[in-house]
């Protein structure tokens, strides 16, 4: 039996390859997409020939009037919260890959999806290197106490601290907090030169044409550094493979799972 997929986002830089590639799986079928730019249209007239002859709707409540396993979530910083919580209360199970979503924004989603029984996963970075990353980052915490992160991102990201970072200090902060010589709050001079702290880490965010999405975790040692940085580049292949796992995957749990590697062991 084919798992029922529908995309929020499908004529974004991600839902766009997301829609193919699932309507290409063959334990997969793409039941619904959502893109308001381009509602009422064929996603095939929007895709090509390989896209499905599928009118995308307006809405994630309209599209889930058609039967759905899952939600995948790759809109707008705005509207993912709404979409979400709008998939869980139809007992739809949600993938989200769309960033700006706060600890408390996450808190309240893990909640409805207790309560509504259905399976949540959200990753601040689908893609292998970033998971990767964050692994060696936690394991560089348990042994150095003091550290920072940098995040990346184009001129036109609006959301800040991306996913990505959010996520990275989330973990971070299971390992424990960093120490700091010199306490923010006695900062001489501008206290937010000094960044923001996120989960008890530092984080400082750039955003500037030539990149689209990097991450380094800085960590300090007396007379040492090291540095663990993850650059994505400007295609999605990276990100496809880890959404088709998650969207595979979630029905196994009950409750949101925060991050791609709590689903690969």
């Amino acid at each position: 039996m084919t798992m029922r997929v529908c995309i929020a986002g499908a004529t974004g830089w991600v839902g766009k390859p997301l829609c193919l590639a699932v309507s290409q799986a063959p334990d997969l079928s793409l039941v619904g997409a959502v893109s308001r730019s381009a509602a009422g249209k064929s996603l095939k007239e929007i895709l090509g020939g390989a896209a499905p002859d599928l009118r995308i709707s307006r809405s994630v409540a309209e599209a889930l009037q058609i039967p759905t396993d899952v939600l995948v979530e790759y809109t707008h910083a705005s509207a993912v919260k709404v979409h979400v919580l709008t998939a869980i209360s139809k007992g739809v199970n949600v993938v989200i890959g769309t960033s700006g979503l706060t600890s408390q924004d996450l808190a309240e989603i893990n909640l409805a999806a207790m309560q509504n029984r259905v399976g949540v996963i959200a990753a601040g970075n689908f893609s292998i290197t970033a998971l990767l990353l964050q692994r060696f980052a936690c394991q560089a915490a348990r042994y150095l106490s003091q550290w920072e992160i940098i995040d990346f991102a184009s001129d036109g990201k609006e959301d800040a601290p991306s996913g990505t970072a959010r996520e990275l200090a989330f973990r971070l902060s299971e390992i424990g907090k960093p120490e700091i010589t010199i306490p923010v709050e006695e900062t001489v001079g501008e206290r937010d030169s000094r960044g923001t702290n996120l989960d008890g880490s530092q984080v400082h965010s750039i955003r500037l044409p030539g990149y689209v999405i990097s991450i380094e975790a800085i960590f300090g040692g007396t007379d040492e550094r090291l540095s663990i940085r993850h650059d994505a580049g400007n295609g999605t292949a990276p990100y496809i493979q880890g959404t088709l796992l998650a969207i595979r995957k979630v029905q196994a749990y009950t409750g949101l799972v925060r991050g791609l590697d709590r689903i690969l062991d």
